[in-house]
């Protein structure tokens, strides 16, 4: 998931990584078509409950320097970026992968749980 995050967030910035890493997680061709879906893909809103829940994921604590970073922006009133998310699946049980941003989700649950995020979210079959 990290290697996926680091794909994803490549996207933000049009920086592709070396295709030899990213064939640890997939095909040079897949992970450009998800990055290109994510370009694509429209901005929705979750709750942060509802991100963890279907990721599957435990809360980071608030000593997380990661998300001790974000609660002081969110504080400070900076605009977080964009989470980036892969679809799950329920019929075949594969949870929703949070492709980058798990840290700003920890902290927007710590906020509020009800926060609406913005997220952009992609099918892991997408097309690029």
């Amino acid at each position: 998931m990290a290697l996926l995050a680091e794909f994803c967030a490549a996207a933000v910035t049009n920086k592709i990584p070396t295709t030899a890493r990213a064939t640890l997680l997939a095909d040079e061709l897949r992970v450009k078509a998800l990055i290109e879906a994510l370009h694509r893909a429209p901005l929705e809103h979750h709750k942060a409950k509802d991100i963890l829940r279907a990721a599957g994921l435990p809360i980071l604590s608030v000593g997380n320097p990661h998300v001790a970073s974000d609660l002081a922006k969110i504080k400070d009133g900076v605009t977080l970026s964009p989470i980036l998310l892969v679809r799950g699946d329920f019929v075949t049980g594969k949870a929703l992968q949070i492709a980058d941003g798990y840290h700003r989700v920890c902290a927007s649950f710590h906020t509020d749980e009800n926060t609406d995020i913005p997220c952009r979210t992609v099918a892991a079959d997408a097309q690029g």
